[in-house]
């Protein structure tokens, strides 16, 4: 369990240091007029390129093909990142720090992880899935070398650092630069990577905790106990990572946040992002920082449908 705790309190001290948790960083990203997220993310991205994983299966429905369920669930990740200004990991992050709209958000996240398991996720699980592809990479779907692949995936990411860091988009930063913040979470993987043989990622705490909440309320048709609570103690890790480093820092580590006068929206927008990423199988962590750095396939998808959802809600909220 110590590994857990170490692991989690690690990258919320990161994710705090880097600032990327605060609700404005996140809006003003769906916004498009304030990069400071991009260039953490990008950076924490970059430097996880360099471990080798096995890389993100494919998310489906069996719906509408093997990707629907990235679509789909980041389309709704996207949205609530919108209404709630928040992301599934950093929720725990901006608890911590105590944002008080995070409040919501979390409580939005619980009632979407108890809709999951209890509802989505046996109605979906009753659905015929097609078979997945062999190839979940980019590198061996376009049958490049990773060596190849992963050197232009590095080029990418260092030109657009490079080009958001020169041209002065970034308007906000935490105790550390985006870049270096960045750097940070990337750190925090490789702690993640040596002591728990895993990569960062947080959503399927609230499946976690929608599990317990079924096998406490279920009575006499009461399911098995979940077989791990560890999520969860991941989740509350991070969180105490953001409160140490707030203690610290507290007017750079909190923030401007969202408007908190209507909780029933940033609420819905937890809820969103707890469901949205089940569906999606991963975060923005998870996809976002973890699975893109593996090339994976689904990752970039999801990636690319939590913009999209996010950016035309934004724009819709105007």
């Amino acid at each position: 369990m110590f590994d857990t705790v170490a692991c989690g309190a690690a990258f919320g001290a990161a994710l705090a240091a880097a600032a990327v948790h605060q609700p404005y960083v996140i809006v003003s990203q769906l916004k498009l007029t304030n990069f400071h997220m991009l260039e953490s993310f990008l950076a924490a991205a970059a430097s996880s390129a360099l471990r080798h994983l096995p890389p993100r299966s494919f998310s489906s429905l069996g719906l509408l093909g093997h990707l629907d369920g990235n679509i789909l669930g980041g389309l709704m990740q996207g949205a609530g990142m919108a209404l709630s200004g928040a992301c599934a990991g950093t929720v725990f992050a901006q608890n911590g720090a105590g944002v008080r709209s995070s409040f919501y958000a979390l409580g939005g996240a619980m009632v979407g992880g108890i809709v999951w398991t209890g509802f989505l996720r046996p109605a979906l699980q009753r659905r015929q899935k097609p078979s997945s592809p062999k190839e979940l990479t980019v590198d061996r779907q376009m049958g490049w070398g990773r060596g190849v692949t992963l050197a232009l995936l590095e080029t990418v990411f260092v030109a657009v650092i490079g080009a958001v860091a020169t041209s002065h988009i970034t308007h906000t930063r935490g105790p550390v630069h985006p870049i270096a913040g960045g750097l940070l979470i990337g750190l925090a993987q490789l702690f993640s990577i040596l002591l728990r043989k895993s990569m960062l990622g947080t959503s399927t705490s609230f499946e976690e905790f929608g599990d317990y909440f079924w096998w406490l309320v279920g009575g006499a048709k009461r399911p098995s106990r979940p077989s791990s609570c560890k999520n969860i103690v991941f989740a509350a890790s991070l969180a105490l990572g953001s409160f140490l480093v707030s203690l610290r820092f507290p007017a750079m580590i909190r923030g401007p946040g969202v408007d908190a006068s209507s909780p029933a929206r940033v609420a819905l927008g937890g809820a969103m992002l707890a469901m949205g990423s089940r569906m999606a199988g991963g975060c923005t962590s998870g996809h976002g920082i973890s699975g893109i750095s593996l090339m994976s396939i689904s990752s970039l998808v999801t990636v690319a449908a939590m913009f999209a959802g996010g950016i035309g809600v934004t724009s819709a909220l105007g």
